[in-house]
């Protein structure tokens, strides 16, 4: 059991040393679950939990996906969430499932829930106004409803420091390279 004062570290240490981002089975061996298409949540999103916690978006594709010069994302304050062909090419990771690893809520006072997060996520898929444009890329990747998503029930821990763990640790398996869709650490 982790103390609050070295929570911190001790989430760190917990995903450092045993977190693998290659298969699903990777994934449910760390306690994610879910796995349900992007395209199955937009039309019904109760499956999520309403908790805090952590998510990925999984790819499960055998070769670099096909992109769409324009995605189905919405735009975020009026911009143009679309990047060029080339970017997304040169963001591909391979060896990994992964493409996007995000977060929802805090561990005290906040009222976000993975499924809130998530909603709002899958709305700015479907072209609507939402307030999560992080994670944008995968809405070019062409039958971007076939991704799965996968979530982790945070209730103890942070979930932005379990995210950040989450993501030093694909980076050092992965050459320092953050998911596909990560934008920032």
């Amino acid at each position: 059991s982790c103390s609050l004062v070295g929570s911190e570290m001790c989430i760190r240490d917990r995903y450092y040393t045993s977190m693998k981002f290659n298969t699903i089975d990777d994934l449910k061996a760390a306690g994610f679950e879910g796995f349900i298409p992007v395209a199955q949540l937009q039309a019904d999103s109760t499956a999520i939990p309403r908790t805090a916690g952590v998510y990925m978006v999984v790819y499960t594709g055998e070769n670099i996906p096909e992109f769409l010069s324009r995605g189905t994302g919405g735009f975020f304050k009026g911009k143009d969430p679309n990047v060029s062909i080339t970017e997304l090419e040169t963001n591909w990771v391979e060896n990994t499932c992964v493409v996007y690893i995000g977060k929802a809520g805090k561990l005290k006072n906040c009222k976000a829930t993975i499924q809130s997060r998530l909603k709002q996520y899958l709305d700015f898929g479907a072209g609507k106004k939402s307030g999560h444009k992080g994670g944008r890329y995968i809405w070019q990747i062409k039958n971007s409803g076939n991704l799965l998503l996968c979530w982790k029930p945070t209730p103890d821990e942070d979930p932005e420091t379990v995210e950040t763990a989450l993501i030093a640790r694909f980076k050092e398996q992965h050459g320092g390279h953050r998911p596909f869709a990560n934008l920032k650490d």
